[in-house]
This record gives C-alpha cells, structure tokens and sequence, in this order.
C-alpha cells in the first residue's frame, strides 16, 4: 500500500500563522531597540529582519518597510514601537502583511497625524524634554531618555540608548495615514503602563479603537528592551493566530 503526502499546495491551504517578522522601530531609537526580542523570536523559528528607519518622514519610513517586507518569503506580521506603529499602519497594507502588532505605539485614523493623535490625551512628561536642532530634526536630552523613555533600565541601557539616538524629522509628526491597515487587519498591542512618552490612557484607547488583543505591561516606553521576554511571547502568540489563508 502507497501513502500519498499532502502536496504543497495542499499544505499551505491548510496553514495558519505566520513565520515571518518584520520589526519597526520609533523615534529616537534605532533597528537595534529589537536586539533583545530578535533572538527569542528566531530561536521559536521565526524569520525576522528589523528595519533602519530613516526617520525622515512617513512616507520615507513606510517605504523602508514596505522594502523589508517585500523581502520576506510569505506573509509577515509587522510589529511597530511609538511612531513605528504609524508606520506599520499605512505600511500594512500591503498585500503581504497578515498582522499588526503594536507596542507602545502609535495607531493613528485616516486622515490624522501622529501630532493630532498625540493630542486626544494630555501630554506625557518625556515630551518636555525634546529638543529640535536647526534642520528641524528631534531628539530627547540625556535626562528625558533616563526618567522618561527608559527609566526602568540600567544607567548603561540608557547611555547607549542616547547615543545611539536616531533624530526624528519634526515635519513628520503633521503626515497624515491615507489608509489605516488596523481597519482590516487583525491587531494586537502591548499597553507600557508607566510610559511617560505615550500617554498609557491614550495606549488603552487606541487599542480598544482599533479591536485589538491587548497585553498591558508595567513597563517604560521601551517594553522590547525592558521586558524582552514577554513582548517576545506575544508577538509569538499573534504570530501563531494570524490566518494567512
């Protein structure tokens, strides 16, 4: 008696999940603010690349997203920290993108601004503390990334963090979402409870705005660094619901 396998086809009609990442970082970081995630998402077998934002405006960093994702093998769930998750909402429309993740982040409507998003809850304390330089870029002062970016994390985190620093153009806080992907693609999102750059009242709406799978954490601004473990184990769990029929 011959067995027959399943052909490719007909496994892949079957498959559910993807194992495909795609991580977006915000302002005033950079592609390495995933370092701690990276490796426990590729030790559960994941395929993850982080993207280099240039920071320059929506329309430049969704472009360098939608390059990453065009790069994966399949469908790709695309995770987004702060102002990454403005990106991740027009980037995810792309036809290759099953999911959206949203940590920390920002989930702006169509037609609005990360700026006019910011400005539905009072401001949180680190934004006192950002400065523009005079090519109109933004970045946060050694003291706003030690007390309100990151200020669950070591004197030395918080060091390289200002180092490394990617200044953000302060033009794209007025670019505006033409299509928000979070309207037809399953969402979840990682609320920081003690975040004092994202407003954790606004965190909470938004993700109820957009109808997503919600995990709250006691963290910072920056919960992939300080909490790696769990935002990883969630990013693994809407991985693995994410239908890609």
């Amino acid at each position: 008696m011959t067995l027959s396998t399943p052909s490719k086809a007909d496994a892949q009609s079957t498959k559910t999940g993807v194992t495909n990442v795609v991580l977006v970082h915000g302002a005033f970081a950079d592609g390495s603010s995933w370092s701690k995630v990276i490796p426990l998402l590729e030790a559960k077998g994941l395929t993850v690349i982080s993207v280099q934002n240039p920071l320059t405006s929506l329309a430049d960093d969704v472009a360098a997203a939608k390059r990453a994702i065009a790069l994966q093998n399949g469908p790709v769930l695309l995770v987004g920290h702060s102002w990454g998750g403005a990106v991740i909402t027009e980037a995810g429309n792309d036809p290759n993108v099953a999911g959206l993740v949203y940590v920390a982040a920002g989930a702006p409507d169509e037609g609005q601004s990360f700026g006019e998003m910011s400005q539905l809850a009072p401001a949180a304390p680190g934004t006192a503390e950002i400065r523009p330089d005079a090519s109109g870029f933004l970045s946060l002062t050694a003291q706003g990334i030690k007390d309100d970016f990151a200020q669950d994390l070591s004197a030395a985190e918080t060091h390289l963090m200002f180092a490394t620093q990617g200044p953000w153009s302060a033009k794209a806080l007025g670019d505006k979402i033409s299509k928000a992907a979070w309207k037809t693609k399953p969402s979840w999102y990682i609320a920081a409870s003690e975040d004092r750059m994202i407003n954790p009242d606004l965190q909470q709406a938004l993700a109820q705005k957009i109808k997503a799978t919600v995990l709250t954490l006691k963290t910072s601004h920056v919960p992939m660094v300080s909490q790696p473990e769990k935002v990883a184990a969630f990013i693994l769990e809407a991985a693995s619901q994410t239908n890609i029929l």
